[in-house]
């Protein structure tokens, strides 16, 4: 479904069903080199029990047009900006890694008008690697390899991912391929990383937000691993904010690697 954020034309899948304003909505955030289609296993329960889904292709990411987002900042501002075009009151966000970082941010602006939020593979700082970042900007396909090798935790897709047979390392290098290819004007894995790095307001981001809060992290994340995300939870309960916290056997792509855990983790968390 396309709505026009910003004066810019911006998709985000549904799940399959028609928006409704008045039901309650889940915002699905993705990464850096992804798009809307990581979220989507969770995207078609949660869009067939209850809620309306918005997995958004960030901008000028795949089939989002309008410039793409340099900052964490400017990245929730179009959040914000997406709740205003599609007349949200009110949201859960839920954000993995890159999308993590800026669902933070969105909350602590928004305040009151998100109902949840969900930090997947989150880490403050969210540092990253000299190697990648540099292998990013001058031999992107190189950093792809890289990337895939230390965010992935297993070879072969669970069960519930796509079907016998799926290569789960092989699929999210196509992917990742994809949305470098999809702007030619951008180079979105150095801009991604970029933003990553510099972002520096998470924890008094975490001390604003007014929702209760998710922590789904992996034990095996090389990318962002659990012991990253100390200070934003210590952060949260010194605030005393409403913390929850899921630890899960896998790496970076928990919604691939674990998604049932990951999905009974997020249905859990929303219905409370």
């Amino acid at each position: 479904m396309n709505f026009i954020v910003d004066g810019a034309e911006t998709f985000c899948y549904t799940g399959g069903k028609v928006f409704d304003p008045e039901k309650p909505t889940v915002i699905l955030i993705h990464g850096v080199l992804n798009d809307h289609s990581v979220w989507i296993l969770q995207s078609r329960y949660l869009a067939n029990h209850g809620w309306n889904v918005l997995a958004v292709d960030l901008p000028g990411h795949c089939r989002s047009k309008g410039e793409p987002t340099a900052t964490v900042e400017q990245a929730a501002d179009f959040i914000a900006g997406l709740m205003n075009a599609t007349n949200l009151k009110k949201a859960a966000l839920v954000g993995h890694s890159w999308g993590s970082l800026i669902a933070l941010e969105a909350a602590a602006r928004l305040k009151h008008r998100i109902s949840h939020l969900v930090l997947v593979g989150i880490a403050f700082p969210m540092q990253v690697s000299p190697v990648l970042l540099d292998a990013s900007l001058n031999d992107p396909q190189k950093g792809i390899q890289l990337m895939n090798i230390f965010m992935r935790s297993t070879l072969a897709a669970p069960p519930s991912v796509l079907g016998p047979g799926t290569w789960v390392r092989g699929s999210s290098t196509a992917l990742n391929r994809r949305v470098l290819a999809s702007n030619s004007d951008v180079n979105l894995y150095h801009l991604g990383f970029q933003a990553c790095n510099s972002y520096a307001n998470g924890e008094q981001a975490i001390t604003e937000i007014t929702c209760p809060v998710l922590f789904v992290l992996g034990v095996t994340d090389h990318m962002t691993p659990p012991k990253a995300a100390k200070k934003l939870i210590a952060a949260a309960e010194n605030a005393n904010k409403d913390v929850t916290l899921v630890h899960l056997p896998v790496g970076h792509h928990q919604m691939e690697e674990t998604p049932d855990p990951t999905l009974f983790a997020l249905r859990e968390f929303l219905a409370g």
